[in-house]
């Protein structure tokens, strides 16, 4: 018999995974990829101590239109749709699920970790939302839960099963200690979306350009960022964001250098159809090391490499400077 599990590689997901696997199950670990969160290299150094196979799939492009953009249970905090998120991914589990001939769905979820998101109205929600009642196993705190279809029908037995609850994560660290799990992240999270920073950017974003994508996305991760008028300016920081910026703009950016001095990539991303590119490209000087100079020469260009102008300007004085997103 097998399971799939949605594994994080965090502590809770890989004891959901080993209590399941301890009992004769097969686990095939299952994780999912937007620009908010995806596998890093800990979760696949995790899913191999523990002997399990994983597979990761990407899920951008539906995430946004079906999770971000409108979630049925709205937001947390920030822009973090958690309700909407988990049954998403839930569902995406359950295709898994299909596909290898798995029985049954597990996570790591323990009752009251998270107020908002893992209360029990919350879990049962997802079970619904999901369309999967009865077949998500929650070992770390099934004994707390009603019994699911697995333990029903005998394929796990119920009584190995645990009763976690809250917040702490003692009972987690001394079964980490017990099982001899000694690599596994904090539980601060992943997820972009829980960031404050970065939510907000990604909200001005979305405000002037609604039809943003995965890439777009990606670029609120790098580089300074301002908001002027209908316009969101990226800077970058050092060469590799220069790097990434190039790598991400997208056709309807405008990129902003300096021809003659060492400084940033700039990526302009905008609803305002005349945008103040002078001013703008002022903006970028100053941070380049033209930044004293009486004139600098700026080049503008698009995605593809194409120039479409080049202009001097006179860089910002610092206190004219805008604040930053």
């Amino acid at each position: 018999m097998k399971a799939v599990s949605l594994f994080s590689g965090g502590l809770d997901s890989q004891l959901a995974a080993l209590l399941v696997k301890q009992q004769g199950i097969t686990v095939i670990g299952v994780n999912f990829t937007t620009p908010f969160f995806a596998a890093k290299q800990a979760t696949l150094d995790a899913a191999e101590a523990l002997g399990i196979e994983l597979i990761t799939k990407d899920i951008s492009r539906e995430y946004k239109d079906i999770v971000l953009t409108n979630p049925v249970y709205g937001y947390g905090k920030h822009m973090n749709p958690c309700i909407d998120c988990h049954a998403f991914m839930i569902k995406n589990a359950r295709r898994i699920m299909d596909e290898t001939r798995a029985s049954f769905l597990i996570t790591g979820e323990v009752l009251g970790q998270r107020p908002m998101s893992q209360n029990r109205s919350a879990l049962q929600v997802v079970e619904k939302l999901s369309g999967q009642q009865g077949l998500i196993l929650r070992p770390l705190s099934a004994l707390l839960l009603e019994p699911t279809i697995p333990e029903i029908q005998g394929w796990i037995d119920r009584s190995k099963l645990l009763d976690i609850s809250g917040r702490s994560r003692k009972r987690q660290m001394e079964l980490a200690a017990q099982y001899d799990l000694h690599e596994y992240p904090s539980p601060a999270g992943g997820c972009l979306l829980t960031d404050e920073n970065y939510s907000r950017r990604l909200k001005y974003l979305l405000s002037i350009k609604p039809e943003a994508d995965t890439e777009d996305f990606r670029g609120l991760n790098w580089g300074r960022h301002f908001a002027i008028g209908d316009n969101l300016l990226i800077i970058g920081r050092n060469h590799n964001e220069n790097q990434q910026l190039l790598s991400a703009a997208q056709p309807g950016d405008i990129l902003f250098t300096a021809t003659e001095y060492p400084g940033p990539v700039a990526v302009l991303k905008t609803a305002d159809t005349k945008p103040d590119l002078k001013y703008i490209a002022a903006i970028v000087a100053r941070y380049g090391d033209g930044r004293d100079k009486s004139s600098v020469m700026m080049k503008l260009f698009y995605s593809d490499g194409s120039i479409m102008q080049t202009m001097p300007v006179t860089p910002l004085q610092p206190a004219e400077i805008p604040a930053t997103l």
